[in-house]
């Protein structure tokens, strides 16, 4: 079990890229969360199996329709941080 923590940066707020993250992730059966950050960009935080985190980062990377992602940066997760075990949006 693997955990990873994503920031996404371009036009990735209101277009639907939360619903996008939570459909792959669900699909995907992994935990964890999506929430808008106040700078514009989205974080996802997620685990489960690290074949499934890979799809799921590819994903994230071309997002859905509507969405033009510029960067997804995979950054550093705090351990004291509370994963959960299905998938939510924030």
């Amino acid at each position: 079990m693997s955990l990873r923590r994503w920031i996404i940066r371009g036009r990735v707020q209101g277009v639907g890229f939360r619903w996008f993250v939570m459909r792959e992730a669900e699909r995907l059966k992994l935990g964890g969360y999506v929430q808008n950050l106040p700078d514009g960009s989205v974080e996802v935080v997620s685990q489960g199996p690290e074949t499934a985190l890979e799809v799921l980062e590819a994903h994230l990377k071309r997002g859905p329709s509507h969405a033009r992602v510029d960067d997804v940066e995979r950054i550093h997760v705090p351990h004291e941080l509370d994963v959960p075990r299905s998938f939510d949006v924030r």
